[in-house]
């Protein structure tokens, strides 16, 4: 596209008409689209997430992220059991929604919803590549070089709905899932508000070429020292800081690792070194020195100061 078209389609067509939109989503990644829609002409006009569930150690009953952000942006939320509910159905008529904002919400949208509205979904890869639920995760542990954000129609099947709009983001050697979801959030509110300013062709996905970023389990998190240590680094920046990789220690405790570096040389496979500065781990190729960890029950702390406490 020539500098001069990508310009313009920075910004929002002379005339083009506010569209009334109503938001899904439930995540903090969430929050951020939502406040930008919130902030352009398309304000949602009603936001709908998941219902409280229990949150942190007390398992206390807790809102989500994204209803306490529409309470403090003043907007009118609804907490379903399901986003199907025909009570849902009719208020979205009786707004008179055109178009529904959808991201990072956690649940299964059916029919009729899906063919009353224009569902337009926030997703962070670049489609077909990384479809589900973890494709910020998936994509720094593949080592991919780049990733980004696609504005896609919700249809029946796994993220496989005709793309709208898409914009890559650069995966840096040091970035971790915060800061890279804090760049690919902030990018999918963009986007969203330029797929209802310009109401973009949308173009059917390439099959062939498609990806599945699996939900996140146990196994994921854990740090198996037989395989090479630059593949354990990426899964430590992966998980950090919102989940933590894990070490099990010789007496079956699990180290949280939240950053960790690459080394040349190191203990043999599955040795953990303590007798130095940091605890460095021994892998199947190379080492992984743990500049970060949370031990079990306890804050997180630099990996100096977990050794010290140990002698």
């Amino acid at each position: 596209m020539p500098a001069a078209d990508a310009s313009r389609r920075r910004h929002r067509p002379a005339g083009s008409p506010a569209v009334r939109t109503a938001f899904l989503g439930t995540s903090e990644f969430a929050v951020a689209v939502l406040r930008r829609l919130a902030a352009s002409p398309h304000r949602p006009l009603l936001v709908i997430t998941r219902p409280d569930r229990p949150r942190g150690r007390g398992r206390r009953l807790a809102p989500p992220p994204v209803a306490e952000a529409a309470r403090e942006l003043g907007i009118a939320l609804e907490q379903p059991a399901s986003v199907n509910d025909e009570q849902i159905r009719r208020r979205l008529a009786e707004l008179s929604v055109e178009a529904i904002g959808v991201c990072a919400y956690g649940g299964l949208i059916r029919e009729p919803l899906l063919s009353e509205h224009l569902l337009l979904n926030v997703h962070p890869s670049l489609l077909p590549r990384w479809r589900g639920a973890a494709p910020i995760e998936r994509a720094i542990m593949a080592g991919d070089q780049r990733t980004g954000v696609s504005i896609m129609r919700v249809t029946a099947g796994l993220d496989s709905g005709p793309v709208c709009l898409q914009q890559a983001e650069p995966i840096h050697p040091q970035d971790t899932y915060g800061t890279l979801s804090a760049r690919l959030e902030e990018l999918g509110g963009e986007l969203l508000v330029r797929a209802l300013d310009e109401r973009p062709e949308c173009v059917a996905q390439d099959e062939s070429r498609a990806s599945y970023a699996d939900k996140l389990t146990a196994e994921d998190r854990r740090l198996d020292p037989e395989r090479p240590a630059p593949e354990l680094e990426r899964r430590v920046r992966a998980l950090s800081p919102h989940i933590g990789a894990q070490l099990e220690l010789p007496d079956g405790s699990l180290l949280g690792v939240l950053a960790a570096r690459v080394l040349e040389r190191g203990p043999a496979p599955g040795r953990l070194a303590t007798d130095g500065r940091t605890p460095v781990l021994g892998c199947g190729q190379g080492a992984l020195e743990l500049l970060v960890v949370r031990p079990p029950g306890r804050r997180q702390m630099r990996g100096e100061d977990w050794l010290r406490g140990r002698r």
